[in-house]
């Protein structure tokens, strides 16, 4: 699937043929749910921000591709390095980088937070942030999922299994990365911004 979508992407960029412009994306406002997870001796989750999940907060126009309309609505916000794949059916997080996912197609069930997490059913038209250092597994994922993933502008990406890395080193750099300068879904005057603040108080 990443080929063939790869592909889908070059020729959308390439033709503008079902991909919106910027004038073109609509948003309705959405209030996140929100889950903190602490670290657990094998997954360091956040210490200072909690995942959050966005309801359909995207217009997804039978008009564009729901792929691009994800590509298009991170890069608005200054996320990006995107990219069109699934969900890994193993436990990893990011030490370096907080990620946004939207779900373009399709449905799962993604355990977030490790092994004594909260397993949430996602479905397409969400978008979930994942703090760095958060645990993220797809326990279920249906046969058409399509998942857009992106990262703040300058960041630096791993993804490493909790038996990959140093734990120590691992939790200074989760504690390093500081909230991004805008809300993936609604640029600077979005929610995230003032959630973060609030949980890392």
């Amino acid at each position: 699937m990443p080929i063939l979508e790869d592909a889908k992407k070059s020729l959308e960029t390439l033709t503008g043929i079902a991909r919106p412009t910027p004038d073109d994306l609509e948003t309705k406002a959405v209030e996140p749910e929100c889950y903190e997870f602490s670290d657990d001796g094998e997954t360091p989750n956040n210490p200072r921000f909690p995942l959050l999940v966005y309801r359909h907060p995207a217009l997804l126009s039978p008009k564009f591709d729901p792929a691009a309309v994800f590509e298009e609505l991170f890069k608005r916000s200054g996320w990006q390095e995107s990219w069109r794949d699934a969900i890994y059916p193993y436990n990893h997080f990011h030490t370096k980088t907080h990620e946004v996912l939207g779900i373009a197609r399709g449905a799962a069930s993604v355990r977030f937070g490790g092994a004594n997490g909260k397993t949430i059913k996602i479905r397409a038209g969400d978008v979930i942030v994942i703090p760095a250092g958060t645990g993220h597994c797809a326990i279920f994922k249906s046969d058409d999922l399509l998942v857009v993933g992106a990262y703040p502008a300058g960041s630096d990406y791993d993804e490493p299994k909790p038996e990959e890395v140093d734990a120590g080193k691992a939790r200074a750099s989760i504690a390093a990365v500081e909230a991004p300068a805008r809300d993936p879904v609604y640029g600077a005057g979005g929610p995230l911004r003032k959630l973060w603040r609030q949980h890392s108080a």
